[in-house]
């Protein structure tokens, strides 16, 4: 324990010489230097979307601002890199609202099931003026500035031939759903309609062969991955958790920016989020196809509109003790911006 913590103080000086570092030189006349660290892996699209970003910034800023690009947790594990943008021994990280609700409780509800339908509900809301709104509660309350929020992905219904076509959560009533062991999850299976049952995601290739679960939910790239399709015969595009991360900056180094700096950054922003969301969207898009030469009915058209009433009102009664911290009026405004 006191080895590991002893190496978490080495990792942590360093980085925060290179923060140091990239201050100084700026104050000297040097480029300015945007230290960029995630824990996500080659191939991710938000971590190619880092290098986007990079190099828009640096072409923008004719070289007078310099990003340096840290994925695959060179820096910090998850847990520290959340902890090191608030200290500002880094630049910038990806967060996203379960890493920040702690300290805004209201943006729990950005996780909830059917609080955004579908990739075009979720960037306009925190893309749009919404998004400002909730930014900047961020930065009042934690010290560090979202700049965007790019596309991570959509978690759908997948089900067992038993089950039959679902188009409703009255369709769902019954059904035993994979979930994860936890309050937030098994409140997610309710807002489905579904009987939440939790087993660890090892165990679900099994659970879902056997019987002892008839239906789960994911991202399409994990049902492939996990090879759901060979038990399964069902995929209902619920789009009932659209999931985002959000590049985020120190707020002190935000401050040191100059307007044009800024305005540099919010460009490589932009384009880094339209090459992130692009590749997710085609990803999804054209792994249907695989799913249907498997013999899987994709039920495309399941009315979304009934499953989201379905979800608030189960979050407003049986899972009170998740909702109770949500903004309802700041709920109401997302759903109207759909």
């Amino acid at each position: 324990m006191k080895k590991a913590l002893l190496i978490l103080l080495m990792v942590s000086v360093v980085a925060a010489g290179v923060f140091a570092n990239g201050q100084k030189d700026q104050k000297a006349g040097e480029p300015v230097t945007i230290n960029f660290s995630s824990v996500s892996v080659p191939g991710d699209a938000h971590t190619e979307a880092m290098n986007v970003f990079k190099d828009e910034v640096e072409k923008l800023s004719g070289g007078s601002m310099v990003v340096n690009v840290y994925p695959s947790g060179q820096l910090f594990d998850q847990e520290g890199e959340q902890a090191a943008i608030k200290q500002g021994s880094v630049d910038m990280i990806y967060t996203s609202a379960p890493w920040l609700a702690e300290f805004v409780p209201y943006l729990s509800m950005f996780t909830a099931v059917y609080t955004f339908q579908g990739y075009d509900h979720m960037t306009k809301v925190l893309n749009g003026e919404i998004g400002k709104k909730v930014f900047q509660d961020v930065v009042d309350k934690v010290g560090i500035r979202p700049l965007g929020a790019f596309y991570l992905g959509t978690r759908e219904l997948n089900l067992v031939e038993k089950v039959g076509p679902v188009h409703s959560p009255a369709d769902m009533k019954g059904v035993k759903l994979r979930v994860p062991g936890s309050p937030s999850w098994i409140a997610l299976g309710k807002a489905l309609g579904g009987n939440p049952t939790p087993m660890a995601f090892s165990e679900v290739y099994m659970g879902l062969k056997t019987g002892a679960v008839e239906g789960q939910d994911n991202p399409l790239p994990t049902d492939k991955n996990a090879k759901f399709y060979e038990v399964t015969k069902y995929i209902v595009l619920t789009n009932h958790v659209v999931d985002s991360v959000w590049p985020t900056m120190n707020e002190k180094k935000w401050q040191s920016l100059t307007t044009q700096q800024k305005d540099w950054v919010m460009q490589g922003v932009a384009k880094a989020k339209d090459f992130c969301d692009k590749k997710v969207l085609d990803t999804e898009a054209n792994i249907l196809g695989f799913f249907k030469d498997q013999g899987m009915i994709i039920i495309e058209d399941p009315d979304i509109a009934a499953f989201a009433a379905y979800a608030k009102n189960s979050y407003m009664t049986e899972s009170k003790d998740i909702s109770k911290d949500w903004d309802w009026d700041l709920y109401d405004k997302v759903q109207a911006a759909k």
